[in-house]
């Protein structure tokens, strides 16, 4: 069996340094005596899920509709910056649900759009390089321009099933659309789950295979069958 998982999502939180984030250009763009309204972190990260525009969310914080556009332009600037990566958090669940896989002796790959230089960090902080040898990292070099999160993402599927053993038995866990779609362009069954950056209604919009909570429940459902 070959189970491939994202990183952001399934293995990794993101909500806090996103949450950051958000506060820190509210921060930069407000007015010195301007009032804002700091949305709760519940109620940022349902917006996040929900892919509530990001000049939306500025004008519920109390922004004007100008901006809120240049909110926008400078929390896209930010939200990638590896100063502000520390801030993710392991998903809770998922060391054990990757140390399942491990110990049943399938083979385990990460699939993630993250550069190199951006990963390579949280693997540090987190000990996840153990799950991981290099020949299972399937991720955009250092100076990779995207242009689509669809298109990078199916392009990497396409990179490791060139380059791997075929195995019939092969899952993908992933928490967006690029997941989902990368692995049925393969052919490949798909999980969502629903510890990322999407909903369930934006997830079954395209129609994985199951949807599931982490990581965790994600493993299990696939050991099960």
């Amino acid at each position: 069996m070959r189970i491939i998982t994202d990183f952001d999502g399934p293995i990794m939180d993101l909500s806090d340094r996103y949450y950051h984030v958000y506060q820190l250009c509210l921060d930069k763009v407000k007015q010195p005596n301007q009032s804002i309204n700091i949305l709760p972190k519940s109620k940022f990260w349902a917006y996040k899920q929900a892919q509530v525009p990001e000049q939306q969310v500025g004008i519920e914080s109390g922004l004007t509709a100008t901006q809120a556009e240049v909110f926008k332009n400078l929390r896209d600037r930010h939200a990638h910056q590896l100063q502000y990566l520390s801030f993710d958090r392991v998903v809770p669940g998922s060391i054990a649900a990757l140390e399942k896989i491990q110990a049943s002796g399938s083979d385990l790959l990460v699939m993630t759009l993250r550069r190199t230089c951006e990963l390579i960090p949280a693997f540090n902080q987190y000990n996840l390089a153990q799950f991981f040898p290099p020949h299972h990292r399937y991720c955009l070099p250092d100076e990779y321009v995207k242009h689509g999160d669809v298109q990078a993402k199916t392009q990497l599927m396409t990179s490791a099933l060139t380059e791997l053993k075929s195995d019939p038995d092969t899952w993908m866990i992933g928490d967006t659309e690029a997941d989902i779609i990368a692995a049925q362009t393969h052919n490949i069954p798909v999980i969502g789950v629903l510890s990322g950056i999407r909903d369930r209604d934006r997830l079954a919009q395209y129609q994985p295979d199951k949807i599931v909570s982490n990581l965790a429940e994600a493993v299990d459902f696939i050991f099960d069958l």
